[in-house]
């Protein structure tokens, strides 16, 4: 299996298909797995470089608390190590967070930015689902994975039709080792660079979920705030886009891709 060795843990990532190089960096509790419903379409396209971030999937799991600059540390030495000379970069939740960070510290690597329901902070829509995230942790630690994820996979893919996925969800999710878990969820305690993204100067894609975890209207507040960003709304979509619309994702993406090539060298 593929590994590089950065910053003292051994990082797993997967390479498919030829063309301009696009990153995909997956979200909490998840792995390179869960982009198989892009699989297909990309790689035909561009060349697919899909990591699990460290407590993740195949990835390392020290066990001490994760941050965001540490995820994102991580992954600009996998990009440096493959294609020095930039890439786009498509992050989900979590991994839209490490873009972001990617976006403000790593400019030189961040061709164009795809942020899919994520933030450039962690702000909760309420204090009941501020409070709804922190128990997570005590969740796991209480109850379990499976419990956690069960919840999970109900609120996310709530339809009838969805039973296959949210066996496939629950049966992923279990697989997470849980201080690792727990380790990644520290991770979003007091995160933010809102005040550094109007430094962002690269085309930027925002793809929101109808029925995300946060309002639209705070994506449009912080797409505002960017030079060269604009806004794409997923109707009858949850926080799981890339799964539940993900023919309708996969367009929009595509498209974003094709307007905005790499320069050629």
């Amino acid at each position: 299996m593929p590994y590089l060795k950065v910053n003292d843990i051994n990082l797993y990532y997967e390479r498919h298909g030829q063309g301009e190089p696009v990153l995909f960096i997956h979200g909490l509790g998840s792995s390179t797995r869960d982009w198989e419903y892009q699989l297909d379409y990309f790689k035909a396209r561009y060349q697919m470089l899909l990591i699990d971030l460290r407590g993740h999937g195949k990835s390392d799991k020290p066990d001490h608390p994760y941050t965001i600059a540490q995820f994102t540390s991580d992954t600009a030495k996998l990009i440096q190590a493959f294609f020095p000379q930039g890439v786009h970069v498509v992050g989900h939740s979590l991994g839209g967070m490490v873009a972001f960070q990617l976006g403000v510290d790593y400019p030189e690597l961040v061709k164009t930015l795809t942020i899919v329901n994520s933030a450039p902070a962690v702000i909760f829509p309420s204090f009941k689902a501020q409070i709804y995230f922190l128990l997570r942790a005590f969740d796991v630690r209480l109850f379990g994975m499976h419990h956690l994820s069960t919840q999970l996979a109900k609120a996310l893919l709530p339809k009838p039709e969805q039973a296959a996925l949210r066996e496939t969800f629950v049966q992923r999710w279990c697989e997470n080792d849980p201080k690792a878990y727990r380790n990644a969820l520290r991770a979003f305690r007091g995160w933010t660079v809102m005040h550094r993204i109007p430094s962002i100067l690269c085309p930027t894609l925002v793809i929101a979920a109808e029925n995300d975890y946060t309002e639209v209207s705070f994506k449009q507040l912080y797409v505002r705030l960017m030079p060269n960003a604009k806004l794409v709304v997923i109707k009858d979509s949850r926080h799981l886009t890339i799964i539940d619309q993900a023919e309708l994702f996969n367009q929009t993406v595509g498209e974003f891709l094709k307007e905005n090539p790499l320069p050629i060298r």
